[in-house]
């Protein structure tokens, strides 16, 4: 009796800020006509470029693209709507026969859409914006206080600076006047299933990766990040949420006068070095991943990760 064919393959490309994530995925897609389903909180808006490191249209163009430029930078979307919409691509790109490569660095996203999260109340849009007001006056600190006063749990595992995730573990502790981690535990999560998933982790030299992290803060800055920023306060206000992004939110800071050029740049990639140092917490508690040790868009890594791949597929031909 001939034994069932194993699943489909899903490939997820995870690791930190600066990592080359992007050059390995475009690798990947290119050797096994694959499709890439970007993983990215930020690279989701439109018009919010620079700051964001996001493929290049000319990189886009090498392969097919999903979920990056997908709203508009006045939208808001959770982890939840991002795993929804992440799952249904996936299965579009499984029926075209191609390979589906998730790629990205932000690992609630990731976990929402490997785990699934659980089914928490509706936003409140009245709720929100009194959050991100008070956060805007009195700073982040505050509001992480407020969290840890509903729910210390969640308060440990967000941190203070990542405003959406505070407000909105605030928002489901007000509405469901529940801590959110009692209901994480009460009505569980929905995994993603009919998969292989193959995790494949890049993890360079970390003082390398910091140098690395430097350079392309500094980069952006001399691309135009202020000018972006500049036009983005015009065109929508200072309360539009991908300004408190990391780079666009010390560019808003020179722009105010809080900083000067030199020192906007300094804190922009302090706070990135600090979010890989996050990024990599997070993602050594992932289940599964095959370490590489080493930058993306390292010919050799590339080599090491298509050998992983083709080993999973020629198994699925047996």
């Amino acid at each position: 009796m001939a034994s069932p064919r194993p699943e489909p393959l899903l490939v997820i490309v995870l690791g930190p800020t600066a990592s080359g994530k992007t050059a390995l995925s475009l690798a990947l897609a290119e050797r096994f006509q694959g499709e890439i389903v970007s993983c990215d909180s930020v690279a989701m808006y439109r018009e919010v470029n620079i700051g964001t490191a996001k493929p290049t249209a000319s990189e886009r163009a090498l392969a097919p693209h999903h979920l990056v430029d997908y709203v508009a930078p006045t939208d808001h979307i959770t982890a939840g709507e991002y795993a929804r919409q992440a799952r249904q691509l996936i299965e579009e790109i499984k029926s075209r026969g191609h390979l589906p490569i998730v790629v990205g660095g932000t690992g609630l996203y990731l976990r929402a859409l490997t785990e699934g999260l659980f089914p928490g109340p509706k936003r409140s849009k009245e709720l929100r914006k009194r959050l991100r007001k008070r956060a805007g006056s009195r700073g982040p600190d505050h509001l992480h206080r407020i969290l840890r006063r509903l729910d210390r749990v969640a308060a440990e595992k967000i941190h203070a600076n990542d405003v959406p995730k505070v407000i909105r573990a605030i928002e489901v502790c007000l509405t469901a006047h529940e801590k959110m981690t009692e209901l994480w535990r009460e009505r569980g999560r929905d995994p993603l299933r009919g998969f292989r998933i193959l995790r494949l982790g890049l993890d360079p030299d970390r003082q390398a990766l910091y140098e690395r992290i430097n350079r392309r803060a500094e980069q952006m800055f001399e691309a135009g990040l202020v000018e972006e920023t500049q036009h983005l306060l015009k065109k929508y206000g200072a309360d539009l949420g991908p300004l408190s992004s990391l780079g666009y939110k010390q560019a808003v800071q020179f722009i105010d006068g809080e900083l000067t050029r030199e020192q906007a740049v300094q804190a922009a990639q302090q706070a990135h070095r600090n979010y890989a140092k996050r990024q990599m917490t997070w993602f050594r508690r992932e289940p599964d991943v095959q370490w590489l040790k080493g930058y993306g868009d390292d010919a050799q890594i590339q080599r090491t990760a298509a050998a992983r791949i083709s080993d999973l597929q020629a198994d699925s031909q047996f």
